[in-house]
């Protein structure tokens, strides 16, 4: 029996939304932030006819709840949940859901941003997708690792004073 408070994090049936959005839980929170991430119908130029994700599901599962945790501790957001359906996926259905709450909206949508973030990189979860041709591939995460977005404004900021330099050339 899967209870509503603290279902599987990685499922093989359709996603369900509405148990993770805990209205009532957290008076407290004022901010719910929540991203679901759906099958589209291409990748690069190649039409995407459906996929399927695999995971290793052990470690997957442990490894979504320290996410959650850590990002939970760290944006002062008392709930996130993390949801990724595996199996065969049409265009359109839910791959994953994360839902963030936080007393106030800033940090719920920093939250859900980066569990999202998290999960799609660090987690073991594989994306095959099949094509119109006929062929198919194993996808890469779509994300950044955290180490490296840590640096990202830094990174902007330097690509920006690059160009407004060679402006001024």
């Amino acid at each position: 029996m899967i209870s509503s408070d603290d279902p599987k994090r990685i499922q093989d049936q359709p996603l369900a939304l509405e148990p993770l959005l805990a209205w009532h839980a957290f008076p407290e929170c004022g901010g719910l932030a929540m991203f679901a991430g759906t099958v589209r119908d291409h990748h690069d130029d190649k039409t995407v006819l459906s996929l399927s994700y695999t995971a290793y599901a052990p470690l997957a599962e442990k490894q979504i709840r320290d996410i959650e945790h850590a990002v939970s501790a760290r944006h002062g957001a008392p709930y996130v949940r993390v949801l990724h359906r595996v199996g065969a996926l049409a265009i359109g259905e839910v791959a994953i859901y994360c839902v963030a709450r936080a007393p106030h909206r800033a940090e719920a949508f920093a939250a859900c941003k980066e569990a999202v973030d998290r999960v799609k990189h660090e987690v073991p979860i594989w994306k095959e997708e099949f094509y119109a041709d006929g062929s198919s591939a194993f996808v890469e995460g779509c994300c950044i690792a955290p180490d490296i977005d840590d640096g990202a404004p830094a990174a902007a900021d330097h690509h920006h004073r690059h160009h407004h330099h060679h402006a001024h050339d």
